[in-house]
Order: C-alpha cells, then structure tokens, then sequence
C-alpha cells in the first residue's frame, strides 16, 4: 500500500475544509503508486484524489508540476484540474507534508494494453508535447545526469555481487562527461513518467493522464524513449516489437520525430533504461520496512539497456 503518511480523517478535515468541497464523507488509502501518499476523498461535491508529497517529490516543484497539468486540462486533454483553496493556492501542509486535492478522473490503468490502447497512448503523449508547448515556467530534470551520478555512488555503498554486475553495466552512461544525447533536439514541458499505470482508460479511450511529478523540461523525444521502455517491454525485459511499433507510431501521427530525434532516440533509451534501473536498485538497497510498498526488481528494467544498445548499433 502505497501510504507513507498517514491521515485520519479528523487531521484532514481542517485541511479539506479550505477547498469549499463540504462535509467529508470517507477517506480510503489508495494502494497503487510508489513516490506519494494517495487517498481517494469523497464529500458532499463528488469525489476527489487527495495527495500528500514524499521526500522524493521537491515542494518547490510542484506549482510547475500542479500547473502543467492544469494546463494540459485547459487544452482539453484528461488530465486531472489542481484545486484551489480559499487563500487561491494549490498546495497546503497536511500532517508535516506539503499536499494537494485534484479532480478524480475516472476510468483504470491496463496491465496488458492492446494494440488499439498502445496507439492511443502513443498519441496522447504527443498531443501533451503539443499543447504543453506554450506552458510557461520549468523545472530541471530532477533525475538527470548530476542525479543519476548520485545515485549510482549511493548504490556503491550497499551493493552486493548481484547489483555490482548492475551497477558495472551502468557505469559508463553515469560517468562525469558522458555525451548528452539530447542535446540539440526540441524541448519542452515532459511528463518524464509515462508508465501505463499512469494513464487511465475508460470506454476504450483514456481518460486519465496521472502523476506529473517527475514532470520537467527536457527533450520530447527522451519522454517518447521513457515511454516506449514502459510500455514496449515485457515484464522480464524483454522487447515486444509489436508494442514498441504500435506505440511509436501512434505517435508520430501527431507528432513526427525530426531525423535528428529519430537517430537519438536509441541513445535515449539507453539513459532512460539507466535512469529507471538506478532508481530501483537504490529504492531496494535504502528500502526503509515501515513504508508500506515493495521495492521493484531492477535487473528487469537494465536488460532494456541491451536492446537500446543494439538499436543504436543497427542505426
């Protein structure tokens, strides 16, 4: 259960009695989701997703992550309108932890997509780079090159046999000095984040594009490489070339990657493939037993790294 921070419903009353949603009617913990305290909040005006954010996600960030999605909402995209209290602001303090209410969209994530989700996915991350374009505001990668360095040393002083093979994989997409396959290409607002378990589906259509936390700006066709590595592979690693096809050009028949993106996008891949891998490996190396969540399997997610590595040989 993904709750590190626990709240009764008489400490979140005050707190909810500021958004003018009358009487709270229950407050149940939402067990998915790995980064942040989540409970599902019904009251007298509907119903509601109430958020409290963890170590990992910046307080300072999140006018840049609540507004991203505000305005991708404003765009007519599902994404999920932040609310705002009586003093106009979309972020409070419940229980020591900065917090939020957002809209709660409906609908359920789908651990096996079919080609028809895939395309539609694919196509709603590029209609997010699209009206994202004119947001203003941003936020730096907050796991990006300097961060992923730090994490990987911090891995090094609880590694075991197992994880230093991870780790010597990874060694040299970590190094100071690595080449930045993104520079040059087209930038803006990402989601950084998009794993199927983030974007919701109802009817057969999606219907909520979930969790911006990791948002930031950086290259777009990075947030395509992070995509295709969440949504192209099977549960031990392996590609599916269907799934990969598919997602990518439900894509680009919205958005058509430029030649540069195109040639990069295997070297993207690869960084993401890192950036996923590290932050498990570390999660289970640092896994503190009162927080009530098991830490991911890692190696999983690094055999990605071989396939992107071959993709960018094969170009």
């Amino acid at each position: 259960m993904a709750v590190f921070t626990p709240v009764e419903e008489a400490e979140a009353e005050p707190f909810i009695s500021r958004y003018g949603l009358g009487a709270l009617r229950a407050l149940t913990p939402i067990a998915e989701g790995v980064e942040n305290t989540n409970y599902r909040l019904d009251t007298d005006r509907g119903r509601f997703v109430l958020t409290l954010f963890e170590g990992r996600t910046d307080a300072a960030a999140l006018p840049f992550c609540l507004g991203l999605t505000a305005h991708a909402a404003a765009r007519g995209l599902p994404c999920a309108r932040p609310l705002k209290d009586v003093a106009g602001q979309t972020v409070g303090t419940l229980n020591g932890r900065p917090a939020a209410i957002l809209e709660w969209l409906p609908g359920a994530w789908k651990s096996d997509p079919s080609t028809a989700d895939l395309a539609r996915a694919g196509e709603l991350l590029a209609r997010l780079h699209l009206v994202s374009a004119d947001f203003r505001g941003g936020r730096a990668d907050p796991v990006g090159p300097a961060a992923r360095r730090a994490l990987f040393d911090r891995c090094l002083t609880r590694a075991g046999a197992a994880d230093l093979t991870l780790l010597d994989r990874m060694a040299p997409w970590v190094a100071a000095g690595a080449p930045d396959s993104a520079a040059g290409l087209p930038q803006g607002p990402i989601h950084a984040d998009y794993f199927p378990d983030n974007l919701l589906f109802e009817g057969g259509a999606p219907s909520g594009l979930i969790d911006f936390y990791f948002a930031c700006t950086g290259a777009l066709a990075y947030d395509l490489a992070i995509a295709l590595s969440a949504w192209g592979f099977d549960a031990a690693g392996g590609p599916r070339a269907g799934a990969l096809r598919t997602f990518r050009a439900g894509y680009e028949s919205v958005r058509p990657l430029s030649p540069a993106e195109a040639a990069a996008l295997p070297a993207l891949g690869a960084v993401a493939a890192v950036r996923f891998t590290l932050t498990r490996l570390h999660d289970r190396l640092f896994h503190d037993p009162t927080r009530l969540v098991t830490p991911k399997d890692p190696a999983p997610f690094l055999r990605r790294l071989d396939w992107w590595s071959d993709e960018a040989l094969a170009a």
